[in-house]
């Protein structure tokens, strides 16, 4: 079935293709939420429950504003963002063994390989260094604009407009 379909039939609520857009889209929508919280059950419980998020909210995704990947890619982050910024989550890392701060050096130095299932690190390798650091930290690391901005030592409105020019360029190139 076209992926164009498959979302329209997802937006009206058929459970097949609820489906298969999860067994298409789960482990690159996996690799980008535990990039962001470290943890492969919460990022488990994250990838559910963004996936009935779009469920429910599936009339809000419009094709003519960018791809069904890119909407629920965003949903999964800001979800994964959403969660280690609760208490809970807080909460839970205050009593963590020195081996889970290891891991995260660790993982922290290169994308997971669930992120690259669609392809993306090829176009995102052979963008400049200075896109490359802003795109990491932002989409694969899950800061925000202002964590980036600290992380790299840049005004907050350069990492802005670096992330716009950034994201543009990368369009460029795979749609080309």
């Amino acid at each position: 079935m076209q992926l164009e379909t498959l979302v329209e039939q997802f937006q009206k609520k058929n459970e097949k293709a609820f489906e298969s857009l999860y067994h298409m889209y789960k482990d690159s929508m996996h690799g980008v939420i535990y990039n962001i919280v470290k943890d492969k059950a919460i990022a488990e419980e994250v990838m559910q429950d963004v996936f009935i998020k779009a469920w429910h909210s599936s009339d809000s995704y419009n094709s003519s504003k960018g791809r069904f990947f890119t909407w629920i890619l965003n949903i999964s982050r800001n979800a994964a963002i959403d969660k280690t910024r609760s208490k809970a989550f807080k909460n839970s890392g205050k009593n963590l063994d020195a081996t889970f701060f290891v891991d995260i050096i660790e993982s922290n130095e290169n994308l997971n390989s669930k992120t690259d299932a669609i392809g993306i690190k090829k176009f995102v390798s052979k963008l400049k260094e200075k896109c490359i650091k802003v795109i990491e930290l932002l989409y694969f690391k899950g800061y925000t604009q202002k964590e980036a901005s600290e992380t790299l030592e840049m005004p907050i409105g350069t990492i802005k407009t670096r992330n716009r020019n950034c994201i543009n360029e990368l369009r460029q190139m795979i749609v080309e």
